[in-house]
């Protein structure tokens, strides 16, 4: 029999390994927040349009989408360790790069190059936070894990967007390569889970791109996501165009109420079940995004990055570990990779769609069109509730579920 003492141990989320990939995730995360609103401002400064902001943020995100079902599978055949500093690795030449950068078509090449190794490292660094956590408490859990990517988004916009106004373009690039190499050194201290034996590495197979038990919640992610891609890309020149200062502001109101969020939403997804986070929090996007679309002033962007801010840090935890619940334990890798593919997808399309709108239109619309996309997640929510295809969860499904 196992005493109080070790099954308490058990179930401790801060293990060593723990605190060391939310570190290493942190400092990867804040490297490229501090580029999301300066990347943008980089392009319109070498003269690109509106158009050629969309496709720059874009092919990121779709090139990074491309690339997660191999390393969904790498992850489970080569090992979390190589595949991570791989994706780290990458992702530190690629940004170091883009200060000495002056040709759209290389500027496009290196952005590729990121999204590979975006692709990579978080792929990685969601399934070793999987592996870490014990499984009853994997809500809640991911949730902690999720702190260090928003506390990176607290400062990072911000202090991109503040020491592109005193240092260059080169400094500003080198400095998030700095971060991403630190991620890099961090990553070598975890020891990670071993690679299951048993799994036929010489024989993928042919069309295994996706975890089938992972497509519903990561369906749901792309309609949320899709507002990301109008935010990271248009939301400074939207506001700039508005006469709203303070752009940073709200970046900084966004992620401090999304790491509020953080600190209940998992633990009322494990108790209680997604009905309680999911329909609330696209309600709550939802009335950001029409306030962006609306803009007046300060207050009401800082009112929007709040509301934004609780919104997603109810649903994306939430479906995250929707996603990987139901995942044989060798598909947890696949399961991630499928999540976030669809995370891409959502922001690449996001911000091709919305640079063509910027183009014929005005920014405007991008928040009304964003709204709409929010309101086809709950009701695609809802239909899965209805139709039975998402079961609600009483109180002893929800204790084996996080026995799983």
């Amino acid at each position: 029999m196992q005493s109080i003492g070790s099954k308490e141990n058990e179930q401790n989320i801060f293990s060593k390994d723990f605190v060391t990939i939310w570190f290493a995730n942190f400092f990867i995360f804040l490297g490229f927040q501090m580029t999301l609103p300066t990347i943008p401002i980089f392009v319109s400064d070498l003269g690109g349009s509106d158009q050629l902001i969309g496709i720059i943020v874009g092919i990121f995100t779709f090139s990074a989408l491309l690339f997660r079902p191999y390393a969904g599978h790498s992850l489970e055949t080569k090992g979390r360790g190589p595949i991570y500093l791989f994706g780290l690795g990458l992702f530190v030449l690629s940004v170091g790069s883009f200060g000495f950068i002056t040709s759209m078509g290389i500027l496009i090449m290196m952005r590729v190059i990121q999204g590979i190794g975006w692709g990579f490292s978080t792929t990685a660094s969601g399934t070793i936070a999987t592996d870490l956590i014990p499984p009853k408490r994997r809500g809640e859990g991911m949730g902690y894990f999720g702190l260090s990517g928003n506390l990176a988004l607290a400062f990072g916009p911000a202090l991109g967007l503040t020491l592109v106004g005193f240092l260059s373009f080169t400094q500003l690039f080198l400095i998030c390569a700095v971060l991403g190499l630190t991620a890099f050194l961090l990553a070598t201290r975890i020891k990670y889970k071993e690679v299951d034996e048993s799994i036929d590495k010489t024989k993928p197979a042919r069309f295994d791109v996706i975890e089938k038990t992972a497509v519903n919640p990561s369906i749901l992610l792309f309609f949320v996501t899709l507002t990301f891609g109008g935010i990271a890309a248009f939301l400074p020149l939207h506001a700039e165009e508005q006469g709203v200062a303070g752009i940073q502001f709200y970046f900084i109101t966004y992620a401090l109420f999304l790491m509020l969020s953080r600190v209940f939403a998992g633990k009322l997804y494990d108790k209680k079940g997604d009905i309680f986070v999911i329909p609330p929090g696209t309600l709550l996007i939802f009335s950001a995004m029409l306030l962006l679309a609306w803009l007046p002033n300060m207050t009401t962007m800082m009112i929007a990055g709040a509301l934004y801010g609780l919104g997603f840090g109810f649903v994306q935890p939430a479906l995250q570990a929707w996603a990987v619940d139901k995942a044989l334990p060798n598909r947890k890798g696949m399961a991630n990779a499928t999540f976030f593919s669809f995370f891409d997808l959502g922001v690449g399309v996001g911000a091709m769609l919305f640079g063509q709108l910027a183009f014929i239109y005005n920014y405007s619309l991008i928040y009304i069109v964003s709204a709409g996309s929010v309101l086809l997640a709950l009701s695609f929510y809802i239909f899965l509730v209805v139709t039975g295809r998402r079961k609600l969860r009483t109180h002893d499904q929800a204790e084996k579920v996080r026995d799983r």
